[in-house]
């Protein structure tokens, strides 16, 4: 049976690869491909965020009464995430290499910052808080086919 832990962690990774297919795009110049991986990286991290959003964090808040700690960090950190991949895609629109590279650095070090948290305290605290309730939480997060 997979966590809460191992599958949110894994859903990092997937953003982080479609990141870098992305950043690739914009460094070769092969600007339409750099448009369409952008695209579905933001996708990807708006569907990872609303996972969290939407359902884990209502279900741990709900659970541990806790709804003004680290949720609300978290929640605070998507937004300026949200913040960084507007300025990706303007950057894509404009064709402007250099500010899409200076957003993403800051984004990934961001994100790495973010995930390292999510991964070592809150999804872990998720597991062993929701217990039972997990697996029905999972099952609701899961790509549908």
């Amino acid at each position: 049976m997979t966590t809460i832990s191992v599958f949110m962690a894994d859903d990092h990774r997937a953003c982080d690869g479609l990141y870098a297919e992305a950043e690739a795009a914009v460094a070769a110049g092969a600007w339409d491909d750099a448009a369409a991986r952008c695209a579905a990286f933001t996708e990807a991290l708006a569907r990872h965020f609303a996972r969290e959003e939407e359902t884990l964090f209502p279900a741990f808040e709900a659970r541990t009464g806790m709804t003004e700690g680290p949720t609300a960090m978290m929640r605070m950190e998507h937004d300026e995430m949200r913040e960084l991949c507007a300025a990706l895609a303007a950057a894509v629109e404009a064709r402007a290499r250099d500010e899409f590279l200076g957003a993403g650095e800051t984004l990934v070090v961001l994100m790495q910052q973010h995930n390292m948290k999510e991964e070592q305290i809150l999804y872990p605290l998720m597991d062993r808080s929701l217990g039972g309730e997990a697996a029905g939480l999972l099952e609701r997060l899961a790509p549908t086919a």
